[in-house]
């Protein structure tokens, strides 16, 4: 069974091992594969993983060998599913890998927001604290989370993580999502439907997938309904928010940070109106990265394809 990787190197850039998946049989890495080159490395293959090489209808058709595609990751926005589901062809993806990863990193990014940690290290080198008179030196508002309100859209396994971590700094949350896991709620825990959220929450996380009804769910309409001075962070989809209206948002001043990890292009254009925009932090998308995170990712792509061969198939996405 000849197996192909078309995008290894984010998933493992050198520092995990290959071997349980060629052990399935006869592996071929990539480190990236462009459109055009996808046929001519996968044609003869019965297995294809990918992380974010799309893979449309077109270049399926043209390989006849194909039987299971393993998507290196939770979202699997690269491919049609029920178009590829139609042509006898199993799909997996990768879910929980990053749950614990990711809503970490919600709060590294939240704390820089909050506590400017990298500009008043950069201040202290630079000398500014050497030459204050006062004891103490801060550059930026500082901003306790005790008290605050998270709105988080979308409480899948990551907004879930996400909340415990923010009730633990003290937080009220407000969640939205289309189902309700009743066992969440308490005192300080509650669904409301999203214009509650927008219009109470001091900080909003998006957590949803990508869907053509949550594409733009961040925009000029939504952002107006929200409080002055909100705090928005995105971790999971780029186009979720409408880049553009957010940056206007913040040179206005009506929202006063934002956090994103993800953009609508990837990787991002100079001209994005985010990379000038007032009080934005843009990291490059790697919540998802540390090596502990990967090496569960590794772990269930390989249990995956081990269970598409026995014919029991697992972590299925229709």
């Amino acid at each position: 069974m000849k197996i192909v990787v078309l995008d290894g190197f984010t998933l493992n850039p050198g520092d995990l091992s290959w071997e349980a998946i060629e052990k399935l049989g006869d592996l071929k890495v990539y480190d990236r594969t462009a459109v055009d080159e996808i046929v001519n490395r996968a044609y003869d293959c019965e297995i294809i993983f990918t992380n974010k090489t799309p893979l449309n209808m077109e270049t399926l058709k043209k390989l006849p060998k194909l039987k299971y595609i393993g998507v290196l990751a939770t979202g699997y926005n690269v491919i049609n599913v029920k178009e590829v589901n139609e042509l006898g062809i199993i799909v997996t993806n990768i879910p929980a890998y990053g749950t614990t990863a990711v809503a970490q990193f919600v709060f590294a990014l939240l704390l820089e927001i909050c506590h400017h940690v990298g500009e008043h290290n950069k201040a202290v080198k630079e000398g500014a604290w050497t030459k204050c008179e006062d004891f103490c030196l801060w550059n930026y508002p500082l901003i306790e989370l005790a008290g605050k309100t998270m709105g988080i859209i979308g409480m899948g396994r990551i907004g879930k993580a996400t909340a415990i971590i923010a009730q633990a700094f003290g937080m009220h949350i407000l969640a939205y999502n289309p189902s309700k896991d009743e066992s969440l709620k308490s005192g300080n825990f509650k669904y409301v439907e999203l214009d509650q959220l927008y219009a109470e929450s001091d900080v909003i996380n998006l957590h949803c997938p990508l869907f053509e009804k949550t594409k733009g769910i961040i925009n000029k309409e939504s952002i107006n309904k929200m409080k002055d001075g909100v705090i928005i962070i995105n971790t999971s989809r780029g186009p979720l928010i409408v880049e553009q209206d957010l940056a206007d948002a913040l040179n206005s001043g009506k929202v006063a940070g934002a956090a994103v990890d993800v953009m609508s292009t990837e990787p991002p254009k100079m001209d994005s109106p985010l990379m000038s925009a007032k009080n934005c932090l843009i990291t490059p998308h790697i919540a998802w990265a540390p090596i502990e995170s990967r090496a569960r990712l590794m772990d269930i792509a390989v249990e995956n394809l081990a269970q598409f061969i026995k014919g029991t198939p697992i972590n299925l996405v229709k």
